[in-house]
């Protein structure tokens, strides 16, 4: 189950679309869907979590808290709406687009993609660019 939640004046436009597309992303991986939550947010919110729980005093665009459990994907993905939005200016990048990559970037985390490491964030690039394009696959 994938459910959505918001901490702010955001909310998804049609979000069954956007549940069709994230089950799509997992049956690509060939994983199964346990209980998935997106929390949207500010800034501020998610500085908090990012202060309270990683011990890091920055602003991020995503927090990924993983309660996988094998093949079966669940967890907590807060998402900063001010971050998204930033990044998509600064990108020269469409909103949507760039909310999608994030959302996308939380799934591939608890799918086991990593990106600390220069390698590992141009295979987490290429498998967000897969991505987001089976947005506009049949749902």
């Amino acid at each position: 189950m994938i459910n959505y939640h918001y901490e702010g004046k955001f909310h998804l436009e049609d979000s069954n679309k956007y549940t069709s597309w994230i089950k799509n992303v997992l049956e690509s991986e060939n994983a199964q869907l346990g209980d998935l939550s997106y929390i949207f947010c500010t800034d501020e919110y998610l500085i908090e979590l990012n202060q309270k729980y990683l011990e890091h005093n920055s602003y991020t665009d995503i927090i990924t808290f993983d309660y996988s459990e094998k093949d079966i994907i669940s967890g907590e993905i807060y998402i900063s709406v001010d971050r998204v939005r930033e990044n998509a200016l600064h990108f020269n990048e469409e909103f949507n687009r760039e909310l999608q990559r994030v959302m996308a970037h939380g799934v591939l985390h608890l799918l086991g993609y990593k990106d600390k490491t220069e390698k590992e964030r141009e295979e987490m690039r290429t498998k967000e660019n897969e991505k987001i394009k089976m947005f506009h696959v049949k749902q």
